[in-house]
């Protein structure tokens, strides 16, 4: 349950808290006073989407910080949640994770969203997306905010409050849907293809062309093994020529050598003459390993004539295939050669996907078909399931709206067979007869606001024993209601408060009569802003809260009716 709410610059609201406790809690004020801001807190809390629409006028960003409190199996399914997350389920107050294993909880959140857009959360100050907030929140509150009444008109909320009555298991329809549409998506995309037949004879060509040719890396230096080839024997001459002038019997090596009985007299003269004789040496040394370097190199050049003229015709195809294919990186990374052997390998490849795709979708559209059959037989399952239990939830839900005022109402959901989809082979329409003598009509047809806001708290009502949200928050789900019919409600509230946590935001004084924790929600201007302020009241507080809800003044007949609700009716029901 949750145990608080703090509020910053939230809508209207600059400043507040409110803490609640086990049971009915009932919150009341004046129109705009911020009743319907807290039940938005709340929810943004566990997680609601929300954007930068809700930041005060004049504030940088809206903040609030809440505070829940689980036991149980609630407690672990939200711990193992936070665990995938790498979320601290440590505690604000020291309890330790042995206390938490042994199902105890209590869960600091703070979210916030800028002015500007953008937000972020914490869980007990651990930082954490919206996506793991969103993920427990469901598991911490369902909000049944303004407007949600008329879930009650929409079919999948229908079927889901039908299965969840019923315990009815969709798991396997699911399955068998998720197949059939996988198989179906694959066929679609193998149909949409309409230039597969053309696609076919191109690569058909392309792979001849790419075969005959075979390239691969033995073709990447195509290009300089040919230039080499063109100026063989240009270059044998020449390089023999270096050689002999380098270190042949009048070359550079032996002209230096002879030098060597100079440097032996230029001693007696110059004292550096030895130095110059070193350097000499090594001169003669570096031009005899240049010598023997270009002859090495040209005994490498063994290529013939006719040999010139097979690189010439290698080059020239492989420059043309290589204009023809290969744009900017297709074909991958490497030389010539290596990109267009792998380009072949590739066209190979979609070939062969192609040629099977008559087999393919054949294959397919067999397995579509069976998997329709099952479709259809895990449908058929799903919708008798859902039969039996519609009928135990049209009965529910007649006993509880006869509780609430219609006494000779009647309500049922009809489960009717359709084509499959995600969801199943059939559909849910609810058949509303109000009053006796009707006939009984689509519920969208003939119920007025009143009549729906009663019809889903009954369907509320039922639901509360399978849902996993351990609070409940109503926003006016009394709207529209008053009188005998408003005392009917707020005792509808409590009882669905037993053994839980129900917040009521309402308007009427006999729902707000039987709370088990009455807050009111005030404002006042100060410095030219409305404030706003959270507060329980208890005693003659609350006694002068249900006159002015009533509209009299203390000491009248509303007050006098204040404490018969409060003091006489509550008891009465409690």
């Amino acid at each position: 349950m949750i145990l608080s709410v703090k509020i910053e610059n939230m809508a209207t609201v600059e400043s507040a808290e409110a803490g609640f406790s086990q049971g009915l809690n009932v919150l009341t004020g004046e129109t705009g006073a911020g009743k319907s801001v807290v039940a938005g807190a709340i929810a943004f809390a566990a997680g609601a989407k929300a954007g930068k629409s809700i930041v005060r006028d004049g504030a940088k960003e809206a903040r609030v910080e809440a505070v829940f409190e689980l036991r149980g199996a609630a407690a672990e399914r939200v711990r193992s949640v936070l665990d995938g997350a790498g979320v601290s389920t440590g505690c604000d107050d020291g309890e330790s994770d042995a206390g938490i294993r042994n199902g105890f909880l209590r869960m600091a959140v703070v979210r916030t969203v800028g002015s500007s857009g953008g937000g972020r959360a914490w869980i007990n100050n651990t930082p954490a997306t919206v996506q793991t907030l969103a993920k427990i929140g469901a598991m911490l509150v369902d909000v049944h905010g303004a407007g949600a009444n008329g879930l009650v008109k929409d079919e999948s909320f229908r079927r889901r409050a039908i299965d969840a009555c019923g315990d009815v298991p969709a798991g396997s329809y699911k399955a068998a849907w998720s197949r059939l549409s996988s198989i179906r998506a694959e066929i679609s995309g193998l149909e949409a293809d309409g230039r597969t037949d053309d696609e076919i004879d191109m690569l058909r060509y392309q792979t001849a062309e790419l075969e005959e040719a075979a390239p691969g890396p033995a073709d990447d230096d195509i290009g300089i093994r040919q230039a080499a080839a063109a100026h063989v024997g240009e270059a044998l001459q020449r390089a023999q020529a270096a050689t002999e002038a380098l270190g042949g019997d009048r070359g550079a090596a032996e002209i230096l050598a002879g030098l060597a009985p100079d440097f032996a007299f230029l001693a007696k003269v110059f004292p550096d003459a030895g130095k110059w004789e070193q350097e000499t040496n090594a001169a003669i040394l570096s031009l005899q390993e240049l010598s023997r370097s270009i002859a090495d190199a040209a005994a490498s050049l063994d290529c013939e004539e006719e040999d010139a003229e097979a690189l010439d015709r290698r080059l020239s195809c492989i420059e043309r295939l290589k204009r023809k294919y290969l744009r900017g990186s297709e074909g991958g990374v490497g030389g010539a050669g290596t990109r267009l052997a792998a380009l072949l390998e590739s066209k190979k490849a979609r070939l062969s996907e192609l040629e099977g795709r008559g087999e393919k979708l054949e294959r397919l559209r067999r397995e579509e078909k069976a998997a329709f059959e099952e479709v259809r037989r895990e449908g058929a399952a799903l919708t008798r399931r859902r039969v039996k239990a519609a009928s135990a939830f049209s009965a529910a839900v007649t006993r509880e709206l006869r509780d609430l005022g219609f006494m000779q109402a009647s309500f049922d959901a009809v489960v009717e067979p359709r084509d499959p989809g995600p969801d199943g082979c059939d559909a849910v329409r609810c058949l509303f007869a109000p009053n006796p003598g009707e006939g009984a009509r689509e519920l969208s047809d003939i119920a007025s606001s009143g009549e729906t806001a009663r019809v889903m708290l009954a369907v509320k009502r039922i639901l509360s024993s399978h849902d996993g949200a351990e609070t409940v928050v109503f926003d006016e789900i009394d709207a529209n209601v008053g009188g005998e019919t408003g005392r009917a409600v707020g005792a509808k509230l409590k009882a669905a408060a037993e053994g839980r946590q129900v917040v009521a935001i309402t308007h009427l004084p006999q729902t707000a009569a039987f709370a088990d924790r009455h807050l009111k929600v005030s404002k006042s201007v100060r410095g030219g802003r409305t404030r706003t302020s959270v507060a329980e009241v208890r005693g003659e507080e609350r006694v002068r809260e249900l006159a002015r809800m009533l509209g009299g003044v203390e000491g009248g007949a509303a007050w006098r009716h204040a404490e018969e609700l409060i003091y006489g009716k509550n008891e009465k029901n409690s």
